[in-house]
């Protein structure tokens, strides 16, 4: 495989067998987490870098500064990693698209999806989302492909097309814009709540041999599915956008909670000292770099 992630994640995607991402990571915490786990792929989520980040439900809060600095953190702990990133709508318009993917190109993301709400868009798994038209939706996508292609040095930055489109019309309106979007270029399609695994497998064939990607959403509106049964529908990419950020805010609930009550954090620390937190955060691996220029700041510890 190749040591440049956006191309590893093509060649991931020619080979047989679903890829999983494991999702949510939002800051180096969560992403070291998942390195740890020995996930194949990444995905950082909008959602999670406006909660992360800002405090602040998924209702085009964050900006495109934001996204890009969550990026630059995530990919940064291993430059080799296909990572997936959510890109909203592009944030405006062409032009605005075209800077989103050099910017997200610059981070290190292997891809991005870009999907077809409005500005003023909202989590896709909440109710009451607008969409813009066909045409708008696909210059995004072309903007998106030509800002791509057009990266000196070439770039193998894998484009996503996202619909909404099911919600809002039906799914006719939604595999029509799919198929709009491959044909300007989109790497992998994306359909956004879909409501059933026969609409899911309805895409999948409907699209064929575009790949598609399924996000998996327990609580929202899609049906829960799991990798294999996913991938016996024909999704080549599923991603669990909900995984590390609802289990974190059960965590941190349950540890204040057992805090306030006992007046000690053992219970929650479950063992886990400052040095033994730190080795999840890539500790031996800072004290081998330093050791290897024949420094001794760290030998002890």
């Amino acid at each position: 495989m190749s040591v440049n992630p956006a191309t590893k994640l093509r060649q991931m995607l020619a080979e047989p067998g679903i890829i999983v991402c494991r999702s949510r990571n939002f800051d180096g915490i969560s992403a070291r987490c998942a390195l740890e786990a020995g996930f194949q792929c990444l995905y950082l989520s909008g959602a999670a870098t406006t909660a992360s980040r800002l405090g602040q439900p998924d209702l085009a809060i964050a900006t495109l500064n934001d996204f890009v600095d969550t990026a630059r953190v995530v990919c940064s702990l291993d430059s080799q990693m296909p990572i997936l990133a959510d890109a909203d709508t592009g944030f405006g318009g062409p032009l605005m698209v075209a800077r989103t993917v050099t910017q997200y190109h610059r981070a290190g993301l292997a891809g991005l999806h870009i999907e077809d709400q409005v500005q003023t868009k909202r989590c896709g798994h909440l109710t009451g989302k607008q969409i813009v038209d066909r045409d708008e939706f696909v210059t995004r996508i072309r903007a998106a492909v030509i800002a791509r292609d057009s990266i000196p040095g070439g770039s193998d930055l894998v484009i996503i097309a996202r619909t909404d489109a099911e919600q809002v019309t039906d799914m006719d309106e939604a595999i029509t814009r799919l198929k709009l979007a491959g044909e300007a270029g989109a790497d992998v399609c994306f359909l956004e709540a879909v409501r059933s695994v026969d609409d899911l497998q309805r895409t999948v064939k409907a699209l064929a041999p575009k790949p598609v990607l399924f996000n998996a959403v327990t609580g929202g509106v899609s049906p829960s599915v799991t990798v294999k049964e996913a991938e016996a529908a024909g999704v080549k990419i599923i991603i669990f956008p909900l995984i590390s950020a609802i289990s974190m805010v059960h965590a941190i609930r349950s540890a204040l909670k057992s805090l306030k009550e006992t007046g000690t954090d053992v219970p929650s620390a479950r063992g886990m000292g400052p040095k033994q937190f730190f080795e999840v955060m890539g500790l031996k691996e800072a004290i081998e770099i330093d050791a290897k220029v024949g420094a001794t700041t760290f030998s002890t510890l």
